[in-house]
């Protein structure tokens, strides 16, 4: 009888046991069914207009994705970094050395890459059927500058972007380091919020230059309503060096069907107007596959701007 009742005793704890696994593999089931995804990108601008669609992208997003999406912008480079890196965010639309910094620190892994219309590089304009896996950094002065070449600028003040920024600051300043004059040491540099603020710097005279992406003239037009930008200001120099553009990436662990899903959804934005809307916030015409070795070059740009 106690043999029996011994027996009993440990088939009721197996039979425990398996509901018990049962049921934690269920909850864990619908805690990840139930999990948002976090989204986050870098606003180009910081006027208000990016955060009004933030909320249509998340709901395109959602529905796209079959999952709930929150999207919220980046306060400035690194804090897209951070987050990335703290879980905090699933899913950044990041700069290229912002892109860069994350995949180091092992906290981002790029599915795709953008896809940004070409320039013509003697206008500024845009060139129709022209686009371009990269772009240059370009530096900005006002059209009746007296500074005409890139040793001009050796004790000027110029506007830039975050040290983070790779148009904005990282790849003129190491091209400037390349020829002999530190910008760091034997110029002022100004670090603003955005690529507008830089261009209202220059254009009253607060700032004899800045650095921005090419084809900034056009991209910003718009907030200039009473300046025609490209007759104002004048392009004193392209970057030798390309640089990727934005990278769509997620954290290292995500869900490989879910990083599928992604890649699909992204490639398709392009394909209907809710999405070309969302891809209109970075200047985005499509995405490809990216390649992590063109990322490598801003690392090189990187150190060079840091010695």
């Amino acid at each position: 009888m106690l043999k029996i009742i011994k027996k009993s005793f440990s088939l009721l704890l197996a039979l425990l046991l398996v509901f018990s696994l049962t049921a934690c593999g269920g909850g864990n089931e619908k805690e990840e069914a139930n999990k948002v995804l976090q989204v986050q990108f870098v606003p180009t601008n910081n006027d208000g207009t990016m955060e009004a669609k933030a909320k249509p992208f998340a709901e395109y997003l959602t529905e796209k994705l079959g999952v709930e999406v929150n999207v919220t912008l980046a306060t400035d480079y690194s804090t897209i970094v951070e987050a990335m890196e703290s879980g905090q965010v699933d899913l950044g639309i990041m700069p290229p050395a912002a892109y860069v910094q994350a995949r180091d620190l092992g906290a981002a892994k790029a599915l795709l890459t953008s896809v940004l219309g070409g320039y013509n590089r003697d206008t500024g304009e845009p060139e129709e059927g022209l686009t371009r896996g990269t772009f240059k950094a370009e530096i900005l002065v006002r059209a009746d500058s007296d500074i005409q070449t890139l040793e001009d600028l050796k004790g000027k003040k110029i506007a830039t972007l975050s040290p983070t920024s790779a148009s904005g600051y990282i790849y003129p300043v190491a091209e400037m380091k390349n020829i002999g004059i530190d910008p760091v040491t034997e110029c002022t540099l100004t670090t603003v919020n955005d690529i507008p603020s830089e261009i209202t710097a220059v254009l009253n005279g607060q700032q004899d230059a800045c650095f921005v992406f090419e084809g900034a003239r056009h991209v910003f037009k718009k907030a200039f309503p009473d300046n025609d930008l490209t007759q104002e200001l004048k392009v004193l120099y392209l970057s030798e060096g390309n640089i990727p553009n934005d990278a769509i990436a997620v954290s290292q662990d995500m869900d490989e069907e879910l990083q599928n899903k992604i890649v699909e959804v992204f490639t398709n934005m392009a394909n209907d107007e809710q999405g070309k809307e969302a891809m209109s916030m970075w200047s985005h015409i499509g995405y490809e596959k990216a390649d992590e070795k063109a990322y490598d070059t801003v690392k090189a740009y990187t150190e060079k701007a840091a010695e």
